[in-house]
């Protein structure tokens, strides 16, 4: 069976700061981001410091969409479709953005 793919979120309100990662595998992917950051080792040097700075209790993490895929799929690599559902995200979510503003 395969495991969920998709697009999840990594964000606070105050200050306004999202981190967003696709995968092929949203659980174990999601596991690792917490795991990383817990340990002060995740890539992403921003994140890492906003979770340093406003501690774990100040962020959210939450799966923003799965990407649906048929049971007799035979195709292995969905790495375009990934990138393309976090291009639509980046895109809503600077649109929701620029409307607060």
């Amino acid at each position: 069976m395969r495991p969920e793919m998709g697009i999840f979120a990594i964000r606070s309100t105050s200050p306004p700061f999202c981190y967003l990662e696709t995968t092929q595998d949203l659980k174990s992917a999601m596991n690792r981001a917490v795991f990383q950051l817990r340990f002060g080792s995740h890539p992403h040097q921003e994140l890492q410091r906003t979770w340093k700075t406003l501690g774990e209790e100040h962020l959210s993490l939450e799966i923003l969409e799965v990407l649906p895929c048929s049971r007799d799929d035979t195709k292995t690599d969905y790495s375009e479709e990934l990138q393309i559902l976090k291009q639509l995200w980046e895109e809503k979510l600077s649109e929701a953005k620029s409307g607060q503003a």
